[in-house]
């Protein structure tokens, strides 16, 4: 597995990591054992970048990244995220807190949860408008200095923040997402990180499975799977979007790949300093990703995917929070 550095602060990492989300929320059905032996795969193959978050379960998919990694944690680079709050009664219950004693008392449980001393790389999950971003940033650092996190990133945030934030304490990663159908990272997100030296961290670089061909309509998805909701799988936005998929079809095609090994074949292509976090639960699609890594793309090939041009639709019903 290749390695790449994210910040100027020497964070090393896989070239790419393993979003675990989907092994415990938002996507139907859970497997707790197959996830966590594909996050023991994931660390056989070199894959040392697992992404969580506590909002996620809420809090369930840090206790199972914990239960994974406890007899393996010097192989691991542990990434979660603070900053959205779900009410675990009532997880539709949102909201956001970026003040500072919320960051402290957010790492202290995840990192109760991820059975750990230190988080590697600790994230803002989303900006907080309530709280400037540098009251917030400036607690994520009083955690670094106290040795309770080494490196810490943002979570959806716009430009000037990012700046704003990078300014009070060095930033090592951005979040947000990126894929052959969702370029808007380009025009002002990638530009300012390279500027700062911040890596850029794409999720959905697979479109949440939609570019993978994993399904045609959310029609097939189980009825409490999110992306039944999504406004890009919706009415003519779908059918819009169906015939990218078409283009990385054929593509795969002519590579004797598939779908998602050239989806995540093109992410890489765009600079060594974006490692793409594919999120999986099965060991079969993990080894997959990984191969994508030796599926070469020529010029005529990004050219054509290129072309296919941004998704319809928004990313989310609510675009509110991001992009702070």
């Amino acid at each position: 597995m290749q390695t790449t550095t994210l910040g100027t602060q020497g964070l090393v990492v896989s070239r790419q990591g393993l979003g675990c989300m989907g092994m415990s929320d938002f996507y139907a059905g859970r497997d707790d054992a197959e996830s966590i032996a594909t996050i023991h795969r994931a660390l056989e193959l070199g894959v040392t970048l697992l992404d969580t978050s506590d909002m996620y379960g809420p809090y369930t998919n840090e206790q199972l990244v914990g239960r994974a990694i406890a007899d393996r944690r010097e192989r691991a680079v542990i990434a979660t995220k603070f900053g959205i709050l779900r009410d675990p009664a009532d997880p539709t219950r949102r909201g956001l807190n970026g003040r500072p004693e919320y960051v402290r008392e957010a790492c202290e449980g995840s990192l109760r949860r991820l059975g750990t001393d230190h988080i590697d790389l600790y994230y803002l999950h989303r900006v907080d408008p309530k709280t400037p971003i540098e009251e917030t940033v400036g607690a994520m650092g009083d955690l670094v200095r106290a040795g309770k996190v080494r490196y810490i990133g943002l979570s959806e945030a716009a430009p000037d923040t990012i700046r704003r934030a990078h300014a009070t304490h060095p930033v090592s990663a951005l979040q947000t997402e990126y894929s052959i159908w969702a370029r808007q990272p380009e025009a002002e997100i990638l530009p300012t990180l390279r500027t700062l030296g911040v890596g850029f961290v794409p999720y959905s670089p697979l479109g949440r499975g939609f570019l993978a061909a994993g399904f045609r309509s959310p029609d097939e998805l189980p009825p409490d799977d999110f992306r039944r909701s999504q406004p890009r799988l919706q009415g003519a936005n779908l059918e819009r979007n169906r015939a990218i998929v078409g283009v990385i079809e054929q593509v795969a095609r002519a590579k004797g790949a598939t779908p998602a090994q050239i989806a995540l074949a093109w992410v890489h292509a765009q600079g060594d300093d974006i490692v793409p976090i594919p999120g999986t639960k099965r060991r079969t699609y993990l080894e997959q990703n990984v191969a994508a890594l030796d599926v070469p793309l020529t010029a005529d090939d990004l050219a054509r995917l290129d072309a296919v041009g941004q998704a319809a639709g928004e990313r989310y019903a609510d675009m509110s929070s991001v992009n702070r």
